[in-house]
């Protein structure tokens, strides 16, 4: 696997190509998520071919992994005459499953906020919010992002990219075991003086394999003989148990 995408950086650096401008590869380019499953470690490597020699500012490398994008809503609770009710929600209208960005240096020193803006790769620019019931976007965006940080969902991973000698770099990126299904947008930019001047994007494919897939399918696509089964299942189940347990009494 290494040496394949060894040879198509080789490739690709035999292309003409822009003042600075990003090749890279993945380790594995589709992940499946099997009963065993617990978790994965993704390698990102990559170069940065010049035509000219470089002019002025240091360049940068950010990597960006985002799981599907879905709504939340994030409520907050507040004890009242010793009972903790829900007082305040907001409304997330699109926060990644999981979202991973490794950066080379600080992410100040690489990215200033109108790029930021522009490219929403921090972050609290990637999680759009709507209009709170109650209160501000801000706090609920940052217990969002506090909680799914403690379940290793979100990552802000700066100076973990290796750069050697303005041009070759690489990364490793954690992703846990409770992942979502779908496609995982993978962007890589260069950047140069805060200022982003290149950028390529892949996707990974996060699957579920093997029984996880046949049993997923089988409850999503035929609900009624899902039910009979696993009502099948618990009785043969309760049934074994007495039996064993009728025998162990005699």
């Amino acid at each position: 696997m290494m040496i394949r995408l060894f040879v198509a950086l080789l490739i690709i650096f035999a292309l003409p190509v822009k003042a600075q401008e990003i090749v890279f590869g993945l380790d594995q380019e589709s992940i499946g998520i099997s009963a065993t499953f617990d978790g994965v470690d993704l390698q990102i490597f990559g170069a940065i071919k010049r035509d000219a020699p470089l002019i002025g500012g240091d360049l940068g490398i950010i990597i960006a992994v985002s799981g599907p994008l879905k709504p939340i809503t994030v409520r907050k609770k507040d004890r009242r005459l010793g009972i903790w009710v829900n007082t305040e929600a907001s409304e997330i209208e699109a926060a990644p499953s999981f979202y991973a960005v490794a950066t080379s240096a600080p992410m100040s020193d690489l990215l200033n906020d109108a790029e930021d803006l522009t490219h929403s790769i921090t972050l609290p620019r990637v999680i759009r919010s709507m209009e709170t019931i109650g209160g501000g976007t801000g706090d609920f965006t940052d217990a969002l992002i506090r909680i799914r940080a403690g379940e290793g969902l979100y990552q802000t991973l700066e100076n973990t990219i290796s750069f050697r000698e303005s041009t070759l770099f690489n990364t490793t990126i954690s992703l846990p075991a409770n992942l979502t299904e779908g496609d995982y947008p993978t962007r890589i930019f260069l950047t140069r003086d805060g200022q982003v001047v290149d950028m390529l994007q892949t996707s990974i494919l996060v699957e579920k394999v093997g029984l996880e897939r046949i049993l997923y399918n089988l409850a999503h696509e035929k609900a009624a003989l899902y039910g009979l089964l696993s009502l099948s299942i618990a009785i043969a189940a309760g049934w074994l148990a007495s039996a064993v347990f009728t025998a162990f009494r005699r």
